[in-house]
């Protein structure tokens, strides 16, 4: 039996198990070509999948709060294919442009807005190793890439012809930009805590049991779990923080003047955003993939690097883990927006630059000063072991060649020293 080695990446994965093929039939580029077409197929099918699943659980849960039942007729008795049905509706809508819209911007600003959600999927992992790009500054390519949203926001508004698009455009711009701040602040703790920017490396210090977790790290990480998720939810442009219209104008904001599948680009994008921003989350605060209990956490990196079988099985139920810590985060997010009334603009400008920023420097002051206290205290430097000693990840060595990467099992801590 040949047991092959951990690639770094699914391209040199795929030309080590298949490099037994003729060259005719399998070029030096048909790994790369194979391994890209994976990707895309994967960061496609997760950018629609939750707004298929989570506008049918946002109908569902909207209706338990309001007392009533949401959709039961579309697909049996739970309406699971309501999602489906709305879909085929809009893509049998008619696709209008205003006469007086900049037609080119128009058409171009739902892309805009789709494709900057889409693309920071690359650098999300869902589990050890399961990521379409490795990047050492994978937190901030992923923070740069989401901001570009607000570009589509403001083309959306500008370019419809309209006044009320261009108030709603407006708002939503200004509300975006505010809460970004705020947001990279809160998302730097995590970073400063793990040493590094590489969202798995920032996984992999929170393993071992989920007293290991950054949100249970000291009391200034727990507290920016909360701002970021209050932050993400005006990111989102997510209740009480939806201004995309206000309670004067009975229009849809930076969208009144869209219709069938542009229009339902926009919401594309939103709930893949609020997957996103929840995968984020679990990432930097809850875990990631690891399942918080020792046992199990163990058992996943005791088989890291073994047999392929067991190896997959292990990363398999690490997604697991994620997608449902981020679920969990995002059936919050709805159960918010049906609880909470809507802010006006100046309360929601009020709450990001006279609270939450301040709120999150003082966190991130405290984050850096924590370890001065405990170490005037208590001679050292954490409450519980350092970070550096929980990276059990396979350290992964490669060459030129994907036949002769190899694997070197060793610890973050001793790589530094």
């Amino acid at each position: 039996m040949t047991f092959f080695p951990l690639a770094a990446t699914l391209s040199d994965w795929f030309a080590a198990r298949l490099s037994f093929l003729p060259g005719w039939l399998f070029p030096e580029e048909g790994a790369t070509l194979l391994a890209a077409t994976i990707h895309t197929l994967l960061i496609t099918l997760f950018f629609g999948l939750p707004a298929l699943i989570f506008i049918w659980a946002e109908r569902k849960v909207s209706g338990r709060i309001q007392d009533r039942l949401g959709p039961t007729r579309t697909g049996g008795r739970f309406g699971w294919l309501q999602s489906i049905a709305d879909g085929i509706k809009l893509m049998q809508k008619e696709d209008l442009t205003p006469q007086v819209a900049d037609r080119f911007l128009f058409q171009l600003a739902p892309y805009i807005v789709c494709v900057s959600v889409i693309a920071t999927f690359i650098v999300v992992p869902f589990s050890s190793g399961w990521v379409a790009v490795i990047a050492d500054s994978g937190l901030f390519i992923a923070l740069a890439i989401l901001s570009l949203e607000v570009l589509g926001i403001v083309l959306a508004g500008y370019s419809s012809g309209s006044k009320w698009s261009l108030f709603g455009g407006m708002r939503e711009a200004a509300q975006m930009v505010s809460y970004e701040v705020p947001l990279a602040i809160v998302a730097v703790i995590p970073v400063m805590i793990a040493g590094s920017m590489n969202l798995i490396d920032i996984v992999d210090v929170q393993s071992g049991g989920f007293w290991n977790w950054i949100l249970f790290y000291h009391p200034f990480a727990f507290l920016a779990f909360f701002v970021f998720f209050t932050v993400t939810l005006a990111s989102n442009k997510r209740a009480p923080f939806d201004l995309a219209e206000a309670e004067s104008e009975l229009v849809g904001g930076f969208h009144t003047e869209y219709s069938g599948m542009r229009w339902s680009y926009f919401f594309l994008g939103e709930y893949a955003g609020m997957f996103l921003v929840s995968m984020l989350g679990s990432i930097l605060f809850l875990g990631g993939w690891w399942t918080g209990l020792p046992f199990i956490d163990n058992t996943m990196i005791a088989v890291s690097g073994e047999l392929f079988a067991y190896e997959a099985l292990s990363r398999f139920l690490g997604m697991v883990v994620l997608l449902v810590k981020s679920s969990l985060l995002v059936v919050v997010q709805i159960w918010i927006r049906w609880t909470l009334p809507r802010l006006r603009i100046d309360q929601v400008m009020t709450t990001c630059l006279k609270y939450l920023v301040p709120i999150s420097c003082v966190l991130l002051l405290g984050t850096a000063v924590w370890p001065l206290m405990l170490a005037t205290a208590f001679q050292r430097t954490t409450i519980l072991s350092p970070v550096g000693e929980r990276v059990s990840r396979p350290v992964i060595k490669t060459t030129s060649n994907p036949e002769d990467a190899v694997t070197v099992r060793g610890r973050e801590a001793e790589d530094r020293g």
